[in-house]
């Protein structure tokens, strides 16, 4: 058997990938050189923890030097009349939807009023009639302080009608109040120390519409909101 003649190897070495691809290696380049001025970047428009910190201070010197020029006593008015006179004004469209009467009454140890949903019309909270109370807010109180009176009267809660000793005010189906009348609202520091007239909000009915209207006190007189 004649032998075969041995086999050469070729000494050439086999293209790796990036050798036949020499592209590849400019571009893992130039993405290493982008990621770091990423990074680079991020990090001139971080904030270091001194930054913050003045930040924070100046914020605090802002709200120390505009905080005793917030009227805090006059926000809480206002929102006080606003809820008020929209649930008289409620109280009357539910008596003239719902064809019963709907009575309010002021109680004035615990600032709140009640709505009473008189079914049958008897004035007394029968089993299965709605109750709900709604507060005058926090330190609000009904009064006057030292502002004028209006022309529905000067008391408080300028209302006769007392169902108990509370008074109340009753709205029919016909939309119409059982009398004119209205009460006052102020800051528990007005009524106090009798300083702060300008605290004073105001609410009165028409007995005929059963209509409210809200008022505020300013240094020229009473003032119509709605």
């Amino acid at each position: 058997m004649t032998a075969l003649p041995p086999v050469r190897r070729s000494s050439s070495r086999r293209p790796q990938p990036a050798d036949r691809h020499p592209s590849r290696r400019v571009r893992d380049g130039a993405d290493a050189r982008q990621l770091a001025a990423a990074r680079r970047t991020r990090a001139r428009f971080g904030f270091t923890l001194v930054e913050l910190l003045v930040v924070v201070a100046i914020i605090g010197t802002i709200v120390a030097i505009a905080a005793p020029k917030i009227d805090i006593q006059r926000f809480r008015v206002n929102s006080a009349v606003q809820s008020l006179g929209t649930t008289i004004l409620s109280a009357q469209r539910q008596a003239v939807t719902e064809q019963h009467d709907i009575i309010v009454l002021f109680d004035s140890a615990s600032n709140r009023i009640r709505i009473h949903e008189d079914a049958n019309n008897n004035g007394v909270v029968n089993s299965g009639e709605h109750v709900r109370f709604i507060s005058l807010g926090e330190q609000i109180v009904f009064g006057r302080g030292t502002a004028p009176a209006m022309a529905f009267g000067s008391s408080s809660i300028s209302i006769v009608k007392r169902i108990g000793s509370t008074p109340a005010l009753v709205f029919h189906r016909d939309g119409s109040a059982s009398e004119v009348g209205g009460f006052y609202v102020t800051s528990a520091l007005a009524r106090r120390a009798n300083i702060r007239p300008t605290d004073a909000r105001a609410v009165s009915v028409e007995r005929a519409t059963g209509r409210a209207s809200w008022f505020r006190y300013t240094t020229s007189g009473w003032v119509k909101l709605f």
